[in-house]
């Protein structure tokens, strides 16, 4: 059975799937669907063209689909998407998008802890962390599996690439490649990240092609058309290699760079 708080304020257009729980005080609009068992705890709005998954919890203070913060909003029809499984914490906010028929998306099994940000157009894959008070500007992509160190603020239009965990307090104004450790102000290329490559059970092997990359990419001091050649002719193919070339192929920010300051 949904179980909504007297105090809470359900306008009668929104869509609450089965088992949902909307605690005290939340504030949810006429064109925002819940799916089943979803949980908000107390002091949650829930605005605009919203869609929230399944056995998701919202924490209070939290704050989804509202409008935009970009001045170039006039009025169109947006949207925003949220996974399964994901859980938002106090104070999160994630905003609507800009222009006609654009989506916000927040992927599925997902943690947003408390104060962070999701701008406009943003797209964040699953199983993404976010640590506190960190902040995406809009029509930034965050690929699956990546880990968002707190107080970190990701440039508008940044790609980050799949497994990348960025450390705390980082400034990120280019495309992170994927399986890197980020860190620094400028962000920097530190490493690769072995421990999070081992955790989704990449095999070792790939693991040391991987890192044979990362040395031509960051350590032989070539362009990057020149780095991009000479793994092709060396290291051996395997799906994360290519994930890794297809990414710094198509970058249009270009990449960061390696080493710390």
């Amino acid at each position: 059975m949904k179980v909504i708080h007297p105090t809470a304020i359900v306008n009668s257009g929104a869509e609450l799937g089965e088992d949902v729980y909307i605690g005290p005080y939340c504030v949810i609009g006429p064109n925002v669907v819940i799916g089943d068992g979803t949980r908000l705890i107390s002091h949650v709005v829930v605005d605009g063209y919203t869609r929230i998954g399944k056995g998701c919890r919202i924490f209070p203070f939290a704050c989804i689909g509202t409008e935009t913060q970009d001045l170039k909003y006039k009025g169109a029809k947006t949207f925003v998407e949220i996974g399964d499984n994901t859980t938002l914490r106090e104070y999160v906010t994630i905003n609507s998008a800009t222009e006609e028929g654009q989506i916000t998306h927040v992927g599925s099994r997902c943690l947003l802890m408390a104060c962070t940000h999701v701008a406009h157009a943003c797209h964040v894959g699953d199983e993404v962390i976010i640590a506190n008070c960190a902040g995406l500007a809009g029509h930034v992509v965050v690929e699956n599996q990546c880990v968002i160190g707190g107080l970190t603020g990701v440039h508008q239009f940044v790609k980050v690439g799949r497994l990348c965990m960025i450390g705390g307090c980082a400034k990120v104004t280019q495309d992170c490649p994927p399986f890197m450790l980020i860190d620094g102000n400028p962000a920097r290329a530190v490493g690769l990240n072995i421990v999070g490559l081992k955790r989704r059970n990449i095999p070792e092997k790939n693991i040391q092609i991987l890192k044979d990359a990362f040395r031509i990419l960051y350590r032989e001091q070539l362009s990057r058309p020149n780095a991009i050649e000479k793994i092709n002719r060396e290291l051996e193919k395997c799906p994360e290699l290519e994930h890794l070339l297809n990414f710094i192929s198509s970058t249009k920010r270009g990449i960061i760079k390696g080493g710390r300051e």
